[in-house]
């Protein structure tokens, strides 16, 4: 699979399965890039709840690609040669056009 999803006011929930093949799911994993420090402040300040931080905040992620598995790291590298910021954090699986949080 291949494609773009610019995360935006919605964040992975709704805007990730726009670019998804019907028989596909996304599974994002957590862990897998630096969360800002304000997310931290809002769960425990504000009492916002962490699937609430991952929907309406996307977690500071703002444009998600889809590439094949074995492009994946040389898309990394030409990101990163631009002194952009990537991570992979995920992936797609067979399923039903979903993304989970994991």
């Amino acid at each position: 699979m291949k494609g773009l999803a610019h995360i935006t006011g919605g964040g992975f929930v709704d805007n990730i399965p726009r670019v998804l093949p019907e028989n596909c799911d996304v599974i994002v994993r957590k862990g897998t890039w630096p969360v800002l420090p304000i997310f931290k402040l809002l769960s425990e300040k504000g009492s916002v709840p962490e699937d609430e931080l991952y929907q309406v905040f996307n977690m500071g992620i703002g444009m998600t690609v889809f590439v094949p598995k074995e492009k994946s790291e040389t898309v990394l590298k030409a990101i990163r040669n631009r002194r952009l910021k990537a991570w992979a954090i995920g992936e797609v699986i067979r399923g039903k056009g979903e993304v989970r949080v994991q």
